[in-house]
């Protein structure tokens, strides 16, 4: 019986993947990958030329994205089928040979993989491969310290509530919002009712062509921004002196 390998790509750079996934991809007889239909999707972007000729690819096509509100029932309904589905395949396919599943970023940090791990982790051996994670590239696109000393970071989903998105922002020390997208205007909101909206920059593609970061204050307030975008404010921890040079 095969396996199944998720391996973290990386956040768009093919030089950020790691030496083994770029390996587990060259060698794989059968690689899949999410994407919305019709579009390659960023994973399966990331490692063009590395797919060897013979391996055969499996697009596994979202049914909806932002079609329909993501508090909809009929969202959560489409999706549970679609995961159900992909289950069964990649079990099926698992049974004689090893699966590649490539993963945005890293595999269990808000990746829909992980909806397929807990349909499949009781009937199919599972490895995982960490990869760079999105918000690290973003970070390092700002090229200043995130989280300093003894500070926490918060990261949270700009899906959530307006009000409890407030309530977290104001009480966070470094912060990193996912899932912007079309909830830019309510971010930016929920970051002036905390007080923090002159310190917070989106950032998007990072690690990708077209990598751009601002001042979030100075982008328009009902912009819908990429979905490869992240809000962040940085920590102010505890930092040591430095002498001035002589």
């Amino acid at each position: 019986m095969g396996a199944i390998f998720c391996v973290g790509v990386g956040p768009g750079d093919p030089e950020l993947m790691t030496i083994r996934a770029a390996r587990l991809v060259r060698e794989a007889k059968h690689v899949a990958y999410f994407q919305k239909k019709g579009r390659m999707g960023q994973a399966r972007r990331i490692v063009e030329g590395l797919i060897s000729p013979a391996a055969t690819e499996h697009p596994m096509d979202y049914p909806v994205t932002i079609e329909i509100p993501h508090g909809d029932p009929a969202y959560g309904r489409l999706l549970g089928e679609f995961y159900d589905l992909w289950a069964e395949k990649l079990a099926a396919l698992a049974e004689d040979d090893d699966v590649v599943v490539l993963a945005e970023g890293d595999p269990l940090f808000y990746g829909s993989f992980i909806h397929l791990l807990i349909r499949l982790k009781a009937r199919r051996r599972i490895e995982i491969t960490p990869g760079v994670t999105g918000i690290s590239a973003c970070w390092t696109a700002l090229g200043d310290p995130f989280v300093w000393g003894d500070e926490a970071l918060t990261v949270m989903a700009g899906t959530a509530p307006e009000a409890e998105l407030a309530r977290r922002m104001a009480s966070a020390e470094a912060l990193a919002v996912m899932k912007v997208g079309r909830n830019l205007p309510k971010i930016r909101r929920a970051l002036a009712t905390a007080g923090r909206l002159d310190e917070a920059w989106l950032v998007e593609r990072a690690a990708m062509p077209g990598e751009r970061l601002r001042p979030l204050r100075e982008v328009e307030p009902d912009l819908d921004c990429p979905y490869f975008s992240v809000v962040l404010a940085q920590g102010r921890g505890k930092r040591f002196p430095v002498e001035a040079a002589p």
